[in-house]
């Protein structure tokens, strides 16, 4: 990865905390921020949701500080368990206070990035799945989180079409190429009633976070 891209990318996700950010606080304001309220994922509420923006960003902070020691870590050091329990005793909590987590954390990840030299971002760490990644993509990464899962909060004033044009160019683009590696030679163009989407709504399918009637799903995106 070149520099400039690296550098749109922190301009990216941090550009991508303060919508969302700011999007809490006006739902704060009115009172539709519901933490019991159910999210667009199966079996988790708003306060799921809200939880793990602030969980990511403090395993991702970790990978970064880590690496800015020469250190490898793993995103979650308790895996799969901790990543749950630190969900699920989390999801309760008032919406004032998951708010309040959620911004506190980003502040903390955003300031991680000018931390890092060279070295640092030549670093790596480990995902949940055990999978070795290299610093450098780790911003587009939670770009990704936030952009994603801010739609999947399920709240009023955010859906697929608010998603940021920078995010969608970047990322349909690796989901198609995904998309034309598990298909078949000679059949790798989207369905005709996909191809027909908005570039925002064409990525929300391939992410399925968009229903297209007559068309069968991707597959799961978590």
């Amino acid at each position: 990865m070149n520099s400039r891209d690296l550098d749109d990318d922190v301009e990216g996700v941090a550009a991508a905390h303060l919508v969302l950010l700011q999007h809490l606080d006006a739902l704060l304001e009115t009172g539709e921020l519901d933490p019991a309220a159910p999210s667009l994922l199966p079996d988790w509420s708003v306060g799921h949701v809200l939880t793990h923006f602030a969980r990511n960003a403090d395993g991702l902070r970790g990978m970064i500080e880590a690496a800015s020691r020469g250190e490898q870590a793993l995103m979650y050091p308790g895996g799969l368990v901790q990543r749950t329990n630190d969900i699920e005793q989390g999801a309760s909590r008032d919406a004032e206070t998951l708010v309040a987590d959620v911004r506190m954390t980003i502040w903390k990840l955003d300031a991680a990035w000018v931390t890092l030299d060279a070295d640092g971002w030549a670093g790596s760490g480990a995902m949940l799945t055990g999978e070795v990644v290299p610093i450098v993509v780790v911003p587009f990464r939670r770009w990704r989180e936030v952009e994603v899962h801010h739609v999947d909060l399920g709240v009023p004033g955010f859906g697929v079409d608010d998603w940021s044009d920078a995010y969608v160019a970047k990322e349909l683009a690796i989901q198609m190429r995904q998309w034309k590696s598990r298909r078949p030679m000679g059949m790798t163009d989207l369905p005709q009633a996909v191809n027909g989407l908005s570039a925002k709504r064409r990525l929300a399918w391939l992410l399925s976070r968009l229903v297209v009637d007559g068309v069968e799903a991707p597959g799961p995106w978590s």
